[in-house]
C-alpha cells in the first residue's frame, strides 16, 4: 500500500485543515476506487470558533448555484493532523491489504466560497458514500464517511466475463 500524506508548506491558519483518500483496491465491481474521507459529524459551536472572514476567499464562480455558506462545512469536514494521522493508522491496521493507497493534504486557504461539502453530494447510481463506524471494530472517536463515485473506475471484469486488463 502506498502512503503519501503531505506537510503543507505553511502552516495553515487552523489545524482543521486536512483532506484525505483512500484507494480501494477491489470495490463493488471496480478497480482501485478512489474514496474521498471527510469528518461526518461536528457540534454547531464549531462553527462559531473560526473566523470565517479570514477563512474563506472569493467565489470560484459568481454564478454558482452552491451557497456560499456551504464552503464553512468543506472546512467542518476536514481533519486535523492528529485525526488525519488517526484515521491513517485505522485504515492501514483495519483494510492494510485491501487498500492500494492512503492520501492525504492540506486545503488551500482562503478556501472559495460555493464548493459543495462531500456531506452534501447526493448519491445515486454510481456515487455513494461508505459510513466507516458503521463497520463492525471501529475504533475511531469521531465519524467517517468516504464519498466514492464508481463511473469514474474501470470494472473488474469486461462484459464477456473475462478480467479487465
Amino acid at each position: 500500500m502506498e502512503l503519501n500524506i503531505l506537510c503543507p508548506e505553511k502552516e495553515p491558519p487552523v489545524s482543521r485543515a486536512h483532506v484525505m483518500t483512500m484507494i480501494i483496491k477491489s470495490f463493488k465491481g471496480r478497480r482501485n476506487v478512489e474514496v474521498h474521507l471527510y469528518r461526518a459529524g461536528w457540534k454547531p459551536e464549531e462553527l462559531e470558533t473560526y473566523d470565517w472572514d479570514h477563512l474563506l476567499g472569493e467565489p470560484m464562480h459568481s454564478d454558482t448555484p452552491i451557497p456560499h455558506e456551504n464552503s464553512k462545512k468543506v472546512l467542518l469536514e476536514a481533519f486535523t493532523a492528529e485525526e488525519r494521522d488517526q484515521v491513517s493508522a485505522y485504515l492501514q491496521h483495519r483494510y492494510g491489504e485491501k487498500l492500494a493507497g492512503i492520501s492525504a493534504c492540506a486545503l488551500d486557504f482562503p478556501i472559495p466560497k460555493g464548493l459543495a461539502a462531500l456531506s452534501d453530494v447526493p448519491e445515486g447510481k454510481n456515487v455513494g458514500r461508505v459510513r466507516l463506524e458503521t463497520v463492525p471494530q471501529f475504533t475511531l472517536p469521531f465519524p467517517v464517511h468516504g464519498l466514492y463515485d464508481l463511473s469514474q473506475h474501470e470494472p473488474l471484469m469486461e462484459a464477456n466475463g473475462r478480467e479487465a486488463a
